[in-house]
């Protein structure tokens, strides 16, 4: 050993490997030669358990003591109990999402399609992850959440949904944050539609949005949500004001300080005056995860905002009219529609009323206080605008979005109606660009293109 590793060039070729800690390298190599048979163990778990990732602790031994070899040869003794510590909560991490899935399946009535079962998500390397992006889990979680009797303070998918969110895990977080929509949808439609004199038990419901809510509580700590609103006076990067300030005032512009959100205050209970404030929060919550949300989610909210607002009159197709129709107050002789209404007359089709499907949830016409229209808008806007969302997505969320003009313009409340009004013009544009861009490639892949003439070069001798 000592022949072997004495040499100046032998520590040379280490470096040039990246190699620095020479001894650790040496001591583990006479420590593997002597070593006596001895059961391994992961870091963190029992002697005896296996593990396909193991990781093996060996005692440096270099004629000294233990302590003064670690000293001498590791520069950072911690390593070796840090590495075994992230490969702990690794697997720590996995036997939890497979625990979950395995708990959810039991909770779950078994499938009639012939589909693989819920638990054989368990067996994938990304347990919560496979979970997050099944649709055939999500349909079944839907289907179980829709029942009239779900809910109630028993109800032991919400218990479920509740203790999936109370976990460190972050993959299990957005789990339940796929379900928000669903699970607010169901909950105000039933508050707000029940027939009986007495409000229905929806505690399972509650109970799951107010963990969100007392989560994002706890990470405001007490403090509002602000923004600076730029002073339009003052030139930019963007626009020239019309008036140019003047040089020789001495006055500063002050950027506009808005309240984004107020402080939230702690809740115990969903009372009645919170209600939407509470599932306002729980649908900021699931909006700042929004980029992770599988599309069958997003499709649920724009749908449940639909029947929310409950406005089918003529006005909410107001700006998918024609200039023409507009001048001739909607009577125009012979019917020439430009492209984009007739993408609305499609999407009129992707409304919930209209689905035969028994597993979309059905909502109702509820009030829409700004606490609770605010993050609404907020993921319409997401869902419109994307680039990576689907066809369907954006259709449904331009049906809802037209929805809620309307609602807002019966309502009269400024601000919903200057919300829509924007959103509603930023799809129609983006939908006339995309139909533009889609003409142009037809009409160059239907243009012949000319032959080029070949290249003649001058070669002098």
């Amino acid at each position: 050993m000592d022949g072997w590793c004495g040499g100046v060039g032998f520590y040379k070729f280490l470096d040039s490997l990246g190699f620095n800690n020479h001894c650790t390298l040496i001591d583990c190599s006479e420590q593997v030669a002597r070593a006596q048979p001895r059961p391994f163990s992961l870091a963190g778990e029992r002697a005896g358990d296996s593990h396909p990732n193991m990781d093996f602790h060996v005692n440096h031994i270099s004629g000294g003591s233990p302590s003064s070899s670690t000293s001498s040869c590791d520069p950072n003794p911690s390593s070796n109990h840090h590495n075994g510590g992230h490969h702990h909560s690794w697997w720590e991490s996995i036997s939890k999402a497979r625990s979950r899935i395995h708990l959810l399946s039991s909770l779950l009535p078994p499938s009639s399609t012939g589909s693989p079962p819920l638990s054989s998500l368990a067996d994938s390397d990304r347990p919560a992850g496979s979970l997050l992006s099944s649709p055939a889990a999500y349909c079944a979680v839907s289907y179980s959440l829709s029942s009239p009797i779900s809910g109630s303070g028993d109800d032991p998918l919400c218990q479920w949904l509740y203790d999936t969110y109370q976990s460190s895990d972050p993959d299990l977080r957005l789990v339940v944050l796929s379900f928000i929509p669903l699970l607010s949808g169901l909950y105000l439609s039933r508050i707000h539609s029940s027939d009986s004199p007495t409000t229905p038990s929806l505690a399972g419901f509650e109970t799951v949005l107010l963990s969100l809510y007392g989560s994002e509580t706890r990470s405001r700590a007490g403090k509002p949500i602000l923004i600076s609103i730029p002073d339009l006076s003052q030139p930019s990067l963007y626009h020239t004001p019309r008036n140019k300030p003047n040089p020789n005032s001495t006055s500063q512009s002050r950027a506009s300080i808005g309240v984004l959100s107020a402080p939230l205050e702690p809740q115990i209970a969903v009372k009645s005056t919170k209600r939407a404030c509470i599932v306002g929060v729980a649908l900021d919550c699931y909006y700042k995860q929004i980029s992770q949300m599988p599309s069958w989610s997003k499709l649920d909210f724009c749908r449940f905002v639909a029947d929310w607002a409950g406005q089918d009159c003529p006005c909410k197709t107001k700006f998918d009219k024609s200039e023409d129709e507009i001048v001739n107050n909607g009577f125009s002789e012979g019917a020439n529609f430009n492209e984009i209404e007739d993408v609305v007359e499609q999407m009129g089709t992707l409304e919930i009323n209209v689905s035969s499907s028994d597993s979309v949830p059905k909502g109702s016409r509820i009030p829409l206080p700004w606490e609770l229209l605010q993050p609404a808008l907020r993921i319409l806007g997401h869902c419109l605008l994307a680039p990576l969302n689907s066809e369907d997505v954006k259709d449904a969320a331009s049906v809802a979005v037209r929805c809620l003009y309307a609602r807002a313009s019966h309502d009269l409340v400024p601000q919903a109606i200057l919300a829509t009004q924007s959103l509603i013009q930023l799809d129609k544009r983006a939908r006339e660009a995309a139909n533009a861009a889609a003409a142009n490639a037809a009409s160059n892949a239907n243009t012949p293109s000319k032959a080029k003439k070949p290249e003649i070069r001058l070669v002098s001798k």
